[in-house]
């Protein structure tokens, strides 16, 4: 037998099967590791028990934000989150109940995440999402409906306020929000995902929250500009209105 002749004694084609299961063993491995760098350890309601799994957590990274946003090193001690909410039983994993105003109190499907308060910027270092009348570059397509000045109504049919401008998103050119002028209080925001447009009556239906609870949508700090924390503040409050806007809507229906 000449020298080296491998392929006379070894069956080459279920080496190489052999070798591609580990290396996609390891590129699991590795991809679950790098999953983990944000949002785990998973907490636990059991007191002082912290959830990982296999594989165990990465070592932690250092990256570069861009924008001269510094550095952000993952993962990370995250500072303790305060729910809003009361278990409604004493077992692990009973339904959370929320504690005062039920659209703020940012639970269940009113529930988002404590991103930065920064906006979301362009590639450039502009701010991504702002009013048309700071995007003066940008305008509605003909085909589709100018909603501003369209009135407002909430789920119960009744007036919430008027659409007074059209915010966009100029990385992804879309309308993202409109801003409502609510009667007696400042302008707002509403998710452009929450409306539904009825073009010959010039309304803008919102089933998600009812016309008075529209006062009470988190507000901005700047009237030109949101930033990522208030992008989920605003939303949540819809989201949240789709459980709590009404006390039937969290009750069986049957």
């Amino acid at each position: 037998m000449p020298t080296g002749a491998l392929t006379s004694y070894l069956d080459v084609a279920q080496v190489v099967l052999y070798a591609f299961w580990i290396f996609f063993a390891g590129l699991i491995i590795y991809l679950r590791r790098e999953d983990k760098r944000e949002g785990y350890p998973l907490e636990s309601d059991r007191k002082n028990v912290k959830v990982v799994g296999f594989p165990s957590m990465p070592a932690p990274k250092t990256f570069l934000l861009p924008h001269g946003g510094g550095t952000r090193s993952v993962p990370r001690e995250e500072p303790p989150y305060e729910v809003n909410a009361t278990p409604i039983a004493p077992w692990p994993g009973a339904p959370l109940q929320p504690i005062g105003d039920p659209m703020l109190a940012r639970v269940g499907p009113g529930a988002c995440p404590e991103r930065e308060d920064v906006p979301d910027l362009t590639f450039e270092g502009a701010p991504k999402i702002v009013p048309l009348r700071v995007a003066t570059d940008y305008a509605i397509a003909e085909r589709d409906p100018d909603p501003r000045g369209m009135t407002v109504l909430g789920a119960d049919g009744e007036i919430g306020g008027t659409v007074a401008d059209v915010w966009v998103d100029r990385g992804e050119p879309q309308i993202r929000y409109l801003e409502v002028s609510v009667t007696g209080g400042p302008n707002v925001l509403l998710p452009i995902n929450f409306c539904r447009f009825n073009k010959p009556m010039e309304q803008v239906r919102v089933d998600a929250i009812l016309a008075s609870q529209f006062a009470n949508v988190p507000i901005l700090r700047s009237p030109d500009q949101v930033t990522l924390r208030e992008e989920d503040l605003v939303t949540s409050y819809y989201g949240g209105g789709k459980l709590y806007a009404t006390p039937s809507r969290a009750e069986a229906l049957m």
